[in-house]
């Protein structure tokens, strides 16, 4: 059986039971960097082999779990922190598994898109996500014009590094146009801006001004972006 393993986004407060047990009782974790994932093992007392599997070695080690299931063994895919697939490399893993015959199941936890969208106080009745946006300014609007006609809210992660540049780039296409900005969602600096593009952009630009010049800290965290739909 492969077991689809959510793990913290950030405070590890929210591992759930049932993935400590899990990860316990399996025969092999694979994950994307096994130091991060040895970190949350030894918090939780999980002695369990760490295997690498992220973009660079999926193609490779695919055919590796899938001789392992073959074998009777049970297997667990785990990211570095939330739901392993979303945005993370797993989906060719599991479309394998399934094809071969194996049973796949979810042992769900933390999401951070679907965390975010609960405290970002935007329309929830429908959402699309995203992943990361193009970096390219001509993909990204073109993907944007295409996402106009949803009654959806708009859910995309961001790094620290391009966080400020994207929200300019949104604010030029919808300055109007409602929106909130999610940082280290269950840390401790839990963070949630909700205003127009216009104003965030401008919120962000000042934060990355007065970093660059040394008078304030530097803009960390994981970042998600949610956009409510066109009125």
């Amino acid at each position: 059986m492969l077991h689809i393993v959510s793990t913290p986004i950030g405070n590890l407060g929210d591992m759930t039971p049932r993935a400590i047990e899990t990860l316990r009782s399996v025969d092999l974790v694979y994950c994307e960097d096994t130091r991060v994932s040895r970190r949350l093992f030894n918090h939780f007392e999980i002695s369990t082999q760490l295997r690498r599997f992220d973009d660079k070695t999926s193609a490779q080690k695919i055919p590796e779990i899938i001789d392992l299931l073959a074998q009777g063994k049970d297997i667990a895919l785990v990211s570095d922190a939330g739901t392993p697939v979303i945005s993370d490399p797993g989906m060719p893993l599991v479309a394998a598994a399934q094809d071969a015959g194996f049973e796949v199941v979810s042992v769900p936890g933390a999401c951070s898109a679907v965390a975010a969208l609960s405290i970002s106080g935007l329309p929830a009745h429908a959402y699309y996500f995203g992943g990361f946006l193009p970096r390219k300014k001509g993909k990204r609007e073109n993907l944007l014009a295409s996402l106009d006609v949803l009654n959806a809210t708009l859910i995309f992660y961001e790094s620290p590094y391009r966080v400020t540049a994207v929200l300019q780039h949104l604010a030029e296409l919808y300055p109007d146009r409602q929106a909130a900005v999610a940082r280290e969602i269950t840390k401790r600096y839990e963070e949630v801006i909700r205003s127009n593009l216009s104003d965030l952009a401008c919120e962000f630009t000042q934060r990355k001004e007065a970093a660059d010049a040394g008078k304030a800290a530097s803009i960390k965290g994981e970042f998600v972006i949610l956009i409510a739909p066109i009125k």
